[in-house]
Formats: C-alpha cells, sequence, structure tokens
C-alpha cells in the first residue's frame, strides 16, 4: 500500500505489466508470410497445427448456425438480445448529420461519414470466448455501413465454434464467419485468400501473438482498431464507497488474466484497507482466483487524501476503465480528462459497461488513453470532407489561395487558381 506517493513516484506506480511483442515476431512473420503465398491451405495447416482441428470447410453454414442457436440456453439468448438492443441504441446516437457550411459567399463544404467497406472482427475463443466483444464490434460496423463484414473466430479440436458466439453473430446477420483463430485468422483477413475476403482495417482482442499479428500486418498497410494490452480498471473511492462493491470491481477485472491490473486510489488508509479485506474474503469464492491472485500481485493500493492530487493521479495513469466510487461521482467526474470509459457512483460496476449498458467496451490501454478513444460508429468511418466553390465564390477567395501559393513556391497551385479567373 502506498500513501501519499510523491509525484516523482508516479511515473513507476502507473507502470503496466510489460511485453516486448517484438520478441514474437521471429515466430509470427514466417505464420503471415505462409498464408500470404498459400492461402487456404496454409490456414488449414496451422488450423490443425493449433488448435488441433482438421477443416475442410473455413466457413460456417447455415445449418451451424441453426443448431448453435437450438442450443443456446433461452435466457441467455433474450440476456444477449436486451444487450444488442441497449449497445444498438447508444451506437445510433452517434451518427452524423451532414452540416453543409458556407465559408464565404459562393464556397460550400461539407463532411461526409463513409463507412469502411471492408472490415474484419476477431473474436478470441478459449476459456472466455467474448460474444460480448461481438456485440461491441458488430452493431456499429453495421451502423456505420460496412458493405462486408468477415468474423474469424477458433473452433474447437472437433470443428465446433462456441454456440453463444456463433448465436450473436446469427443475431446480427453475419454471413462471412471463419472457423480461424490466432496469428492465422489475422493473416487472412490481411492478405485474402480464395475463401476468406481481404479487408481494409481490423478489430479485436487476443493474446500477444494475435497482438505481434495484428501490428506487423499494420506496418504493412491494413488497419488495427487501436494499440492493444492487458485489461484494467482504476477505482477511486472515498468514504461514501461500499468496500464490498469496490472490492467486487477489482476482481471482476483481476480475473481477466495474470497481466490484468487493477488500482485502487482511496481517500483513507481505512477504506483501502477495507477493501483490502473483501478482496481477500471474495477472492476465495472465484472459479478463477489463481488468475485473479496472479493479477494481483502487480495491482495497486494507493492513499491521497487530496481529491486533486487524486485525480492527478488518476489522469496520469489514464486507465481503460476507472470508476468513481462516491455519491459525488458526477461531480468529480468533471477533474477526469484520462480514461477509456467512466462509471459513476456506487451502482454503476464495470461489468455493466463490459455487457449491456450501450457504450461500448472495446478501450484504450496501457496509457494510450491519454489520446486513444474507445471503439465507436467512428471507428468504422471515413470521414471525406467536400467542398465546391462557385465562379463567384472562386473570385472572392481567389486572391488569397494565389497569394499563399506563391509565398510558398508553389507556381502550378497558384496557375490553378488563376487560369480559372481569367476565363
Amino acid at each position: 500500500m502506498y500513501i501519499n506517493p510523491e509525484k516523482s513516484c508516479w511515473p513507476q506506480l502507473c507502470t503496466r505489466p510489460a511485453f516486448d511483442y517484438s520478441s514474437l515476431e521471429g515466430l509470427v512473420a514466417p505464420i503471415l508470410e505462409d498464408i500470404q503465398r498459400d492461402g487456404d491451405t496454409a490456414l488449414r495447416k496451422y488450423a490443425a497445427q493449433f488448435d488441433k482441428v482438421q477443416l475442410d470447410a473455413l466457413q460456417v453454414t447455415e445449418e451451424e448456425f441453426n443448431a448453435a442457436a437450438a442450443n443456446v440456453p433461452a435466457a441467455l439468448k433474450e440476456a444477449i438480445t436486451q444487450a444488442a438492443a441497449n449497445i444498438r441504441l447508444f451506437h445510433e446516437a452517434q451518427q452524423e448529420t451532414i452540416q453543409q457550411i458556407y465559408t464565404m459567399p459562393g464556397v460550400l463544404c461539407w463532411r461526409k461519414s463513409v463507412g469502411i467497406s471492408d472490415v474484419g472482427l476477431y473474436i478470441p475463443g478459449g476459456t472466455a470466448p467474448l460474444f460480448s466483444t461481438l456485440l461491441m464490434l458488430g452493431i456499429p460496423a453495421q451502423i456505420a455501413g460496412c458493405r462486408n463484414i468477415v468474423l474469424c473466430t477458433p473452433s474447437n479440436a472437433e470443428g465446433k465454434i462456441n454456440e453463444a458466439v456463433l448465436f450473436t453473430a446469427h443475431l446480427l446477420g453475419l454471413k462471412n464467419v471463419f472457423k480461424l483463430g490466432g496469428v492465422q485468422a489475422i493473416g487472412a483477413m490481411a492478405y485474402g485468400t480464395a475463401s476468406v475476403p481481404r479487408v481494409s482495417k481490423i478489430f479485436g482482442p487476443g493474446n500477444q501473438y494475435v497482438t505481434a499479428a495484428k501490428q506487423m500486418v499494420n506496418r504493412q498497410g491494413t488497419a488495427i482498431d487501436m494499440p492493444a494490452g492487458p485489461s484494467e480498471l482504476a477505482v477511486y473511492a472515498d468514504e461514501t464507497a461500499v468496500p464490498a462493491f469496490v472490492a467486487s470491481d477489482l476482481l471482476s477485472q483481476a480475473e481477466h488474466g495474470v497481466d490484468s491490473q487493477v488500482m485502487l486510489v482511496a481517500s483513507s488508509e481505512k477504506i483501502a484497507l477495507a477493501v483490502q479485506e473483501e478482496v481477500n474474503k471474495q477472492l476465495q469464492d472465484l472459479p478463477r482466483k489463481e488468475l485473479a491472485a496472479m493479477a494481483l500481485t502487480h495491482s495497486r493500493y494507493v492513499v491521497m487524501e487530496s481529491i486533486d492530487t487524486s485525480f492527478d493521479f488518476l489522469n496520469e495513469y489514464a486507465a481503460e476503465h476507472l470508476i468513481i466510487a462516491s455519491d459525488a461521482a458526477l461531480e468529480l467526474s468533471e477533474k477526469v480528462i484520462n480514461a477509456g470509459s467512466i462509471f459513476l457512483g456506487n451502482y454503476s460496476p464495470e461489468s455493466a459497461g463490459d455487457y449491456a449498458s450501450g457504450t461500448n467496451h472495446t478501450l484504450p490501454t496501457n496509457g494510450y488513453a491519454k489520446a486513444y478513444s474507445g471503439v465507436s460508429v467512428d471507428s468504422f468511418v471515413k470521414k471525406i470532407t467536400f467542398q465546391q466553390l462557385s465562379k463567384e465564390g472562386l473570385a472572392l477567395i481567389g486572391n488569397t489561395v494565389e497569394l499563399m501559393a506563391a509565398a510558398e513556391g508553389l507556381e502550378a497551385h497558384r496557375n490553378a487558381v488563376a487560369i480559372r479567373r481569367k476565363g
């Protein structure tokens, strides 16, 4: 526990569990090269090697969608459908109306959002198949108007994809779904094969190999959603916080994986100790307690008695998720300038945003919240600007353009205006 740490110590306290992705490039690069060269043949080879499955067909069939939907419990279907409705409602409000502006008479300018035509979504399998992330990516992609949405997610050794993931894809109406995981999924979407369409931008979480592959194809020209790192949560708790609630939030993030990080900033040592006691108590009942316990070894309990200093520190940390556990949460949130998503008050658990409140859970980690936003409809569009000048408009603005072009020594630029003004 750290009590009123000096500002000189903050960088060390804000350090995340580090992983050098460049060290994996020697392993990832040959796989990507194989896929670029051999396409589907390479995909089948790596599915057999890494997922222990022999795949005749890479794409999910309508029969497989229907079988999965039949096996998902009705209560879970209802929950996914409710979450989808909330996420859709929130993201639909992000659509922009075109505003045409006359910057001067005869000079009309506007901007239009156009969906990225081809996007790829990656949803991991393993111990936590993230069908919730499919909602968070698929829905804004559809609202943005992306024409071709490709989904890759790994199958098990029997060639079956998690049924909740398939139900969610079917609910969204996604057809291009492929039984591919890991590096091979990223390579397939980045380069395209006979079966898998090539995309322009790839979204979605994954392990360190997936992250390394995304970074590598990004350098080769395929856009990615954002720099990714382990999941993280910071909580500010004052005397009005409920320690049991705060502990449950810290553990909900810690159970993501051994490299997750949680940070508690408490207004007094009494609160910090009460939360710590609750964490130790609740940890014992978690099925993933070993994972959570390892994550807690590099997490922090910090006591800061000054509110302003607390939020200066939290802004320096720039958490992916920030909970303000206080009756004054809304007022205190005005002090936040760096965070991926903020949860206000004692009844706003981070889990609500992870699943169903409506906001997006694909958020910047590792301090990138200082400069990056979470995924939104904007992530799936390009914004194209337009201008239309009348003859009179060019006459009004022409001298300004000519003078500036001449001053920069760009005679052809100047002439493109001058020749029209003479006409």
